[in-house]
Order: structure tokens, then sequence, then C-alpha cells
């Protein structure tokens, strides 16, 4: 895959991914609003399997595509498969960056990231349970721990990496606004336009850039 037909297939992921952005991240259902919602997400899979990429890289990309399938359903019926299919790319994410941290940074600013992190999370958490139902506060507790690990794992990555560390920071504000909309809006609530335009560019764009930060060092072909 040449470097061109690699711009090309991300600027079509892109493309695809504004146009369900602004078309359908807060309406509809049906299966076009399916079928553009993950293109850009396998697009981007495409292209790390296709440059040679990190298995994990694309395997985590093929899962957040299986999640956005699920979510591209009623929230009610596929919400958990849906985040099982995250949960698994969250931990694809969290083994690979852990490979890579070998060289990185434990400095105090590092540690003191990671710790104002992690602590942010685990209180946005114990404030958001008492707005979920019983059945639903175990899996979201645990999705909350390990994209936790997985920003964690992304904040001591070495300076090289920094825009997976931009990518990765970008997903956890995309579910923490998710989580939001979720749980806490009450159900005939208008839909808020705003929201979910952040959910789905922080989430799409955050994937992009962790991609493109691991990917980038391989040397992409002329």
């Amino acid at each position: 895959m040449s470097g061109p037909a690699i711009w090309a297939a991300f600027g079509t992921a892109s493309l695809a991914a504004l146009a369900y952005g602004f078309l359908y991240s807060w309406r509809g259902e049906g299966p076009a609003r399916a079928l553009l919602k993950v293109s850009g997400i396998l697009i981007l899979a495409g292209i790390a399997y296709a440059v040679g990429g990190p298995w994990m890289l694309w395997s985590a990309l093929l899962a957040s595509a299986m999640g956005d399938l699920f979510l591209a359903g009623k929230p009610e019926r596929w919400l958990l498969p849906g985040m099982a299919a995250f949960f698994l790319a969250h931990v694809f994410y969290v083994v690979l960056f852990w490979q890579l941290v070998e060289g990185g940074g434990w400095s105090w600013p590092v540690k003191t990231a990671q710790a104002a992190l992690v602590l942010s999370g685990v209180l946005y958490i114990r404030w958001l349970v008492p707005w979920i139902k019983a059945k639903m506060r175990v899996p979201v507790i645990l999705y909350g721990a390990v994209i936790l690990m997985m920003g964690a794992a992304a904040i001591a990555l070495p300076s090289v990496y920094w825009l997976v560390t931009v990518g990765a920071l970008m997903f956890i504000a995309s579910d923490s606004i998710l989580a939001h909309q979720l749980f806490c809006r009450p159900a005939d609530a208008p839909p808020n336009k705003a929201a979910s335009y952040a959910v789905w560019f922080l989430y799409f764009f955050g994937q992009a850039a962790i991609t493109f930060g691991l990917i980038g060092l391989i040397g992409l072909p002329a």
C-alpha cells in the first residue's frame, strides 16, 4: 500500500466519519447509519494492517468497529455487547502500550499525570454509579477500570508516541461524555447535538491519532 493510497484511505475514513457525525450521530437508526458508523474505523484497521502495524492495533480497531456496530442499534438492547467489544479493544491497547512503555518516562510529572487521571476517573465513576441501573453497575465499573488503565499506559509512553497519548485521552473524554448522555440524561430529553458531536469526533479522531501515532513510526511507504 503506497503512501498516497494510505492518505487517500485516511481521507475516505475521515469523510465517512464527518458524514456520520453531522448526519447521524444524534439521530436515526437503520443499516445505512450502521454502515457509515463502522466504515471509518474499519478503514483505519485496514490501513494499520496494510502497513504492517502491530496486530494488537488493528485488532483493537476491529473490536472497536464491532462495538460501533452494536451501539448503532437500540442502546437498551445492545449496550452490553457494545461495551464488551470496546472492553476488548481497550485490553488490546493496554497490552500494546505497556509493551511500548519500556524506555518511557517514569518521572514525577508522568506519575502525577497518571495519578490525576486515575483519581479523576474513579471520582467520576463514583458520581455516576447512582444514576446507573443495578444490572449495569458492575459492567460500567469494569469498563471504567480498563479505560483508565489504557490512559495510564498511554501517558507513560515515550515522548515519540505523543500522538498516541493525545488520542487515548481523546478516547477517554469521548467515553466520559457518552456515559453522561447514556445514564444521566432523561429518556424524554431532546437530542443534545453538541454532546453527540463531541462524543463521535473525539472518539474517531482519537482512534485516528492512536493509529497514526503508532504506524507513523514504522516509516510509511512513498
